[in-house]
């Protein structure tokens, strides 16, 4: 199965090999024809999956230990085969914490080299990889999800994130949101409508914050209505609101795709802020996010994240922080998973508290004891949960240098004070200033002092390319940006989905992000909850058992009986026949006057041929039961013998 590519990025479509690797004819009128690992799934155009949730318990839960060499394994061969599709034989740099605290902290050690070999042997039996390109050579980076454990907790109020984190958004094979087709009309339902690439409104808005979502898409209908005045009479009374404006989608018939698409995202940003509110999350947002609210909606403008980055904003030590912690744990409009993500990142941010202030902010929060143990849990990941009384202790070094304050705000507001470490790997990666023994090379430069500034800025490996390559490369549009691929073990977010479109756009480079699976803060949380629980009840399918064909497919034929003649005995061993049965004597007489050529000898008898005379014998003689005619049997048993 082949993917094709589509803007330096994925398309959807598959092509199945089918037949025709089998067959000669088809082969003869193909000019190249491949067979590429693809066992990947481009959920957008920069953005891969792997479909398998089940990755972080493997890669953490202790009892687990047994599966995870061929897993690694495993995922290295996918990670390979996103790379052949790409184009790319890159350089492998791999995330290594300075303190192994937990037992996994050499998995990205391990699945780097398990990458490098594969790709290594990969580029050995295919002599036109890589293909010919004008592209600097490209960086894959290998990282796990300890790298960065505040992004899977904290609220980001971006349209795509906050759409995934606030609404029942299902993800199977297709991600959809049930929403309501012509409301206040008669045929009004209920329908599961697809979120793909496709929609163009989805594109242009996930990575935008809600407040400019809310107003681009508000501008955008007032557009619409503008360019065409007669599609309906409501059109008369404006568009202010998004309730007037999902009113008016209702006269949309001749406009079905792009009513279902309006209707999708007013009706998606509108439910975002209903529960923004009722769940309060601008008071819980001031503690992670402290900064101006926006008029009317309530949105947290300034962004500036004290839990995540341990600044108020001033850029100083927040003051009075605990206070603020106890005083949202209290608050009965809040959300469970939200005051319990609000523990998890003051613990995180504390880098550990004492046993006992745990047991007080647990009591405040009212979470029940399954909540504690993931809390616990989170020292598998290699985090600090709790400390002793008198313990000293450094606080942890940062993995990147700190940026100076701003001496200006740049926008009205920030989109967020906090940045993924993805997004400051990214970045370090364009300015050459990352840190070669926290991100180690499985194969280190061999110019010493090389930075990945130089690199990307240097001739491509694949500098030999024929005039047809070129010209090829030209057509394309001159796709020239160094690709930097990301891999995230264990499971990536939204915002650093966010953070690599983002970078690239900045940087210049086509920024790829590949992972195991998409996380939301509910199924990290729920993971985190399981490295604890007996692993059989995670059904893990790499202990599942396998299924089977029927067993009675394996069974062989049933031996046929012989009949009753066969079953008589040899002349010679015969019994004798009882006296009352009388038994005819043998025609030897009468025989022996057969004139079988047409003279007799001098006896009056027929002559014979010598040859004819020895093969008689055995024509005559009846055949033993072992020159029977075999039996066919077709694969599903053994022959029957007699």
């Amino acid at each position: 199965m082949d993917r094709g590519l589509c803007h330096g990025g994925f398309r959807e479509e598959e092509v199945s090999a089918g037949p025709f690797d089998q067959s000669k004819i088809a082969r003869e009128q193909i000019a190249l024809f491949r067979v590429l690992n693809a066992e990947f799934y481009p959920r957008e155009s920069h953005m891969v999956t792997f479909r398998d949730p089940w990755s972080f318990p493997i890669l953490f839960h202790p009892a687990c230990n047994h599966l995870v060499r061929q897993h690694m394994e495993d995922v290295a061969q996918k990670i390979v085969g996103v790379c052949v599709a790409l184009g790319e034989y890159p350089t492998i740099r791999y995330y290594r914490p300075r303190e192994a605290r937990h037992e996994a902290s050499i998995l990205c050690s391990h699945l780097a080299r398990f990458v490098q070999d594969e790709l290594d042997l990969y580029a050995k039996f295919h002599e036109d990889f890589p293909p010919p390109s004008t592209r600097p050579r490209g960086a894959l980076y290998i990282t796990d999800r300890s790298m960065d454990l505040f992004a899977p907790f904290l609220h980001e109020f971006t349209y795509q994130a906050m759409a995934h984190d606030l609404l029942p958004i299902k993800e199977d094979d297709k991600i959809s949101y049930r929403t309501v087709i012509n409301e206040g009309r008669p045929d009004q339902q209920d329908k599961d409508v697809e979120i793909t690439e496709k929609d163009k409104l989805w594109t242009d808005n996930r990575h935008r914050h809600m407040k400019d979502t809310i107003e681009k898409l508000m501008a955008d209908f007032q557009r619409f209505i503008k360019d065409n005045p007669n599609f309906t009479k409501a059109s008369e009374g404006g568009a202010n609101s998004l309730n007037a404006i999902k009113d008016m989608m209702a006269g949309l018939p001749e406009f079905q795709n792009m009513k279902e698409s309006y209707g999708l995202h007013l009706g998606m940003a509108q439910e975002s802020m209903n529960r923004f509110q009722s769940w309060k999350l601008a008071e819980l947002g001031s503690v992670e996010q402290v900064g101006l609210l926006l008029q009317g909606n309530g949105i947290p403008t300034d962004s500036m994240q004290i839990l995540a980055t341990g600044l108020d904003e001033d850029y100083k030590k927040p003051k009075g922080l605990a206070d603020q912690v106890v005083r949202m744990l209290d608050e009965d409009d809040i959300q469970k998973s939200d005051r319990l993500r609000l523990l998890i990142m003051y613990i995180l941010y504390r880098d550990g508290i004492l046993r006992g202030d745990l047991e007080k902010l647990h009591a405040h929060a009212r979470l029940i004891p399954q909540d504690r143990q993931t809390i616990d849990n989170l020292a598998l990941l290699g985090a600090r949960t709790d400390r002793k009384l008198k313990e000293r202790r450094p606080p942890p070094l940062p993995l990147f240098t700190p940026k100076a304050p701003p001496t200006s705000p740049q926008d009205d507001y920030a989109l967020s004070r906090y940045e993924p470490a993805v997004q400051l790997l990214l970045e370090a990666h364009a300015n050459g200033t990352l840190d070669s023994q926290i991100f180690a090379y499985t194969k280190p430069p061999l110019v010493d002092g090389a930075n990945e500034l130089s690199q990307t800025s240097a001739t491509s490996l694949r500098s030999a390319k024929p005039t047809w390559a070129k010209t090829r490369a030209a057509n394309v549009g001159g796709e020239n940006r160094q690709r930097v691929i990301v891999f995230m073990a264990g499971g990536a977010t939204y915002s650093e989905s966010r953070a690599c479109y983002e970078v690239g756009r900045a940087t210049g480079r086509e920024v790829v992000l590949v992972t195991s699976h998409m996380l939301t803060p509910e199924l990290f949380l729920r993971q985190v909850g399981d490295l604890s629980a007996d692993k059989r009840r995670l059904n893990i399918p790499a202990e599942m058992v396998k299924p089977q064909a029927p067993a009675h497919l394996f069974e062989p034929d049933p031996q046929p009986k012989p009949p009753a003649a066969a079953q008589v005995q040899p002349v010679a061993q015969r019994a004798p026949a009882p006296a009352a049965v009388a038994v005819a004597a043998p025609p030897t007489q009468q025989m022996a006057g057969v004139n079988l050529n047409g003279r007799t000898n001098g006896a009056g008898a027929q002559t014979v041929p010598q040859q004819q005379v020895a093969n008689s014998s055995a024509k005559l003689t009846k055949e033993p039961p072992a020159e029977k005619k075999k039996k066919h049997h077709f694969g599903f048993g053994k022959k029957s013998k007699d």
